[in-house]
């Protein structure tokens, strides 16, 4: 397959050239004009960070993005979707306000936000691509409504999939809560009867009319009719209605790599890494620990799977950071030419994910880097 073409730019910079008019140069330069935005609704994905979490992109980014494609005759709007998890940003009411906190509304990021799965996580879209894991994959309705899709992307390391980057944006983060659910799991959910308090929310909601409180008040989920959509997930308050199993790191990889084809099948599309304060875990965390490695530029590509791949190569031959959980496992040891994101996290395999995306026809991990 022809190589992809990934632009690159390093974060040095002078009084007349400072990062956001390096990226804006270096989007520029990769062709970012070449799509036609005008009265286009440009969806910009982008994690907005569990407050406490100081890792997450610089809203000042997405302002200048937002004002670069409004440039272009677009019609812009920060978007992510709910988490599957408790936390601040489980909910849109929630989602909203940690977003404001951390800078991303009309001031600070000079662009709106939408939370693209509504209120509950339960607004979503099911887009038919016959996947081997995933056959219509559930995507929040904001993402599927807009015409464009442009993802920027923190690069950091993950629990699950080994690192996040533009995939994972795109795959899980596109994900409504149901979609999250099938993402994550191996079977369909469970009730942590401790924590139930018999609100009943989830017998209403139960297309399937698989769910009833017992003579305890308790909800119980009949198997039988139960097709595991995430609906009682989505909506209990109570962490009572949960996760039942968790998939290996492979599959995972491998659903995502289907959400991600999902979310921009059909649609013109663009994306933006920051490997910068590369932390070893996830923002979704309510912290960020020290990073691995030193922050190394911004990369944009047309393509999202040679774009992961070049920011995971770059931070393989990286050299690693004092001060950090992978410089104390591995003292002395700069680590250049190494696998860090597997070292960090053993259980996983990024590479997995890099393939199936390849075979899906979503890109391809042949890449031409271009300095900018």
């Amino acid at each position: 397959m022809e190589a992809s073409k990934v632009y690159f730019t390093n974060l040095r910079t002078t009084p007349s050239s400072n990062l956001l008019d390096k990226m804006e140069r270096l989007v520029k330069r990769a062709g970012i004009t070449n799509i036609d935005f005008k009265d286009q609704f440009v969806a910009i994905k982008i994690h907005f960070g569990e407050p406490g979490n100081l890792a997450y992109i610089r809203p000042n980014y997405a302002a200048r993005m937002a004002n670069i494609l409004r440039s272009l005759g677009a019609r812009p709007f920060l978007t992510d979707c709910n988490t599957l998890y408790s936390g601040r940003r489980s909910n849109a009411v929630d989602h909203l306000q940690s977003a404001m906190e951390n800078g991303f509304n009309p001031i600070s990021a000079n662009c709106n936000v939408i939370i693209a799965d509504g209120v509950k996580g339960t607004d979503c879209r099911e887009i038919e691509i016959n996947g081997k894991y995933c056959k219509a994959p559930k995507i929040g309705a904001a993402i599927v409504d807009a015409d464009i899709v442009l993802s920027m992307n923190h690069f950091k390391g993950h629990e699950q999939s080994g690192f996040g980057g533009a995939l994972k944006n795109l795959g899980m983060g596109c994900a409504s809560v149901a979609g999250k659910l099938e993402l994550h799991g191996t079977s369909q959910p469970k009730i942590e009867t401790d924590n139930c308090k018999g609100c009943n929310i989830c017998v209403k909601h139960c297309a399937h009319d698989a769910i009833h409180l017992n003579d305890n008040h308790k909800a119980v989920i009949d198997y039988d009719k139960c097709v595991g959509c995430g609906q009682c997930v989505a909506l209990c308050q109570y962490e009572a209605a949960v996760l039942a199993s968790w998939d290996t790191s492979e599959r995972l990889n491998y659903k995502i790599a289907e959400y991600t084809k999902a979310v921009l099948l059909d649609k013109p599309n663009f994306h933006i890494s920051f490997i910068m304060n590369v932390s070893p875990e996830c923002d979704c965390w309510n912290h960020n620990d020290a990073a691995i490695v030193p922050d190394l530029g911004i990369a944009a590509s047309f393509d999202p799977v040679a774009l992961d791949k070049a920011c995971a190569d770059m931070v393989t031959n990286a050299p690693v950071l004092g001060g950090n959980k992978l410089s104390e496992a591995h003292p002395h040891q700069h680590l250049v030419g190494e696998d860090k994101f597997h070292m960090i996290h053993p259980d996983t395999n990024w590479q997995a994910g890099l393939e199936h995306a390849e075979k899906l026809g979503i890109g391809t991990q042949n890449y031409e880097l271009i300095t900018v």
